[in-house]
């Protein structure tokens, strides 16, 4: 199934909560060539990029955890939480 960029954001920010409670901005975009989503998180001068392959991103569409996802997120977010 495809889903649009907003849709799929829409469904992270939902799904982690936390990124708009400690203020992380993201921006999610599809990489046609490698047939991935790049998600980018920034918090001050923090960055981080992390790729959503398609079974992860139906997964999380469908409303379960996405695991490379939520590894990722949960990392970023002990890191620089309090930046």
């Amino acid at each position: 199934m495809v889903h649009t960029i907003e849709e799929m954001k829409a469904k992270i920010h939902e799904m982690y909560p936390k990124l708009d409670k400690h203020g992380v901005h993201s921006t999610l975009t599809y990489d046609k060539g490698k047939k991935t989503y790049v998600l980018e998180l920034k918090k001050g001068v923090h960055h981080l990029s992390t790729f959503i392959d398609k079974v992860d991103a139906d997964k999380c569409m469908d409303g379960k955890e996405c695991v490379h996802l939520g590894v990722q997120i949960g990392q970023f977010l002990e890191n620089f939480k309090n930046v």
